[in-house]
């Protein structure tokens, strides 16, 4: 039987990939400590041998139809941007993949009335979502798999619970496997406009778009210290109002996968909260309870 031994809501931010001098360039002289928090989160928790599989649950790779999971055997080459080519160009990169566990969790999309397909397409995109987090804490790890399943942008709040919980049920369906969940994205999300933009680079979180969104980052980052994933699934309709990364989709699927309002799991925060021109940004782990994710053992 497999399990989830681990879980992170995790920023991907551009700005982590480009060079040092850049780096401090764009943030008055100073270090992103979105950089040093992946930097120690590898180091704690990623270079440990207690796991042999990373999901990454992707903002940036929308589907339409159906949910799919990547089932390659390996994924490897060049990754440049389209969004942002200049900073993120031929990026090298190579990883084993989980073509199992991938098939195992679109064995459960019928039992949580959803679509999944596991997609073997060498060809298929990759996206930085994925790439910039695997660059920090999978590269120079060749045994570590990891597999992508993207956002379903015709779904809603339950589509992608019942992702979740169909992750979970698939991941236990794989024998041994040992997991790593990566939800890969932002909190609120509204980039300032684009001649305003470079006034705003400072990791600062003054520059988040408003006060307003700044307070409701940080009021669910509380909430994840305590763990009380049930105030922040209980109050999305509220949080939809500032715009959060791919409507909080990849939260939503790691909670349907670790037990709901029921998970109990605690965040240690890696890094400060930062901004990212207008947007919020933080790295929260959450290592699996003693007890269990929801306090009485694994979800079902």
């Amino acid at each position: 039987m497999g399990e989830i031994v681990g879980a992170g809501l995790l920023a991907h931010v551009p700005t982590i990939v480009l060079p040092e001098e850049t780096r401090l360039e764009l943030n008055e002289g100073k270090e992103i400590t979105l950089v040093t928090g992946l930097n120690q989160l590898r180091e704690e928790v990623f270079e440990r041998d207690d796991y042999d599989t990373v999901v990454v649950l992707d903002s940036h790779w929308a589907t339409t139809v159906e949910f799919v999971a990547t089932a390659q055997h390996r994924r490897a080459g060049l990754f440049t941007s389209e969004e942002l080519p200049r900073g993120m160009c031929r990026m090298p990169y190579d990883y084993p993949g989980d073509p199992e566990l991938a098939h195992n969790i679109a064995r459960f999309a019928d039992k949580h009335g959803t679509w999944i397909t596991a997609i073997e397409d060498d060809y298929l995109p990759v996206y930085y979502a994925t790439i910039n987090l695997w660059k920090f804490l999978g590269e120079g790890l060749p045994d570590k798999r990891w597999v992508t399943i993207g956002v379903c942008q015709t779904g809603d709040m339950e589509d992608h619970l019942r992702l979740g919980r169909a992750l979970a049920d698939g991941i236990a369906a794989t024998p041994g496997r040992r997991v790593l969940l990566i939800a890969s994205g932002a909190l609120s999300h509204t980039f300032w406009p684009l001649r305003q933009l470079r006034e705003h680079e400072s990791s600062d979180p003054a520059h988040i778009f408003t006060p307003e969104a700044r307070a409701a980052d940080l009021e669910r980052i509380a909430w994840f210290k305590e763990g009380r994933h049930d105030k922040v699934l209980d109050t999305m309709d509220e949080f939809w109002k500032y715009k959060p990364e791919a409507r909080f989709f990849h939260y939503l699927m790691m909670a349907g996968a670790l037990g709901e309002q029921a998970c109990t799991a605690t965040a240690r925060q890696y890094g400060e909260y930062e901004n990212s021109i207008g947007t919020g940004q933080v790295h929260l782990w959450f290592d699996r309870p003693a007890d269990g994710w929801t306090g009485a053992g694994l979800p079902a």
